[in-house]
């Protein structure tokens, strides 16, 4: 079997310190406060489209509500706590995923183009943004 070191708290595994240390380095590069800043943007305009685009008052208004204050929070964590919520990128991404779909998914009579191309464009850079977390995540733990 490996020799490996015990440890009764995480506090106390040796190289907590440098995992923290890289997680404040890479939610310190601009490219990873862009990407927290864009994805808290496109969580608040998804929760707000209803109202932007005219399509209130029904199912996939509350399900764009509900998903986009859920990626607002998300980015929230990213900007927050990095080191704790870097490995939540892919959360992000689903979030987009369903956007893109939701409007097939939650069959209404009211869904419209402009609502179809809403969520798409609007889950797009949610998914793209969401990789991006994903991608930095995997780069800290190459480094």
């Amino acid at each position: 079997m490996a020799d490996v070191a015990m440890h009764s708290r995480i506090e106390e595994h040796p190289d907590i310190q440098a995992m923290r240390l890289r997680a404040a380095e890479i939610s310190a590069q601009p490219s990873a406060q862009a990407t927290e800043g864009l994805t808290l943007l496109t969580g608040l305009y998804l929760a707000i489209s209803p109202w932007v685009i005219g399509f209130n008052g029904n199912p996939l208004a509350v399900s764009n509500l509900v998903t986009g204050i859920a990626l607002a929070v998300l980015a929230l964590g990213f900007g927050s706590v990095f080191e704790r919520t870097f490995g939540m990128g892919w959360a992000a991404a689903a979030i987009g995923a369903w956007a893109i779909i939701a409007p097939w998914v939650i069959q209404h009579a009211t869904t419209t183009t402009g609502t179809i191309a809403s969520n798409t464009a609007t889950g797009a850079v949610a998914v793209v943004l969401g990789l991006m977390t994903t991608a930095m995540a995997m780069a800290r733990g190459r480094s």
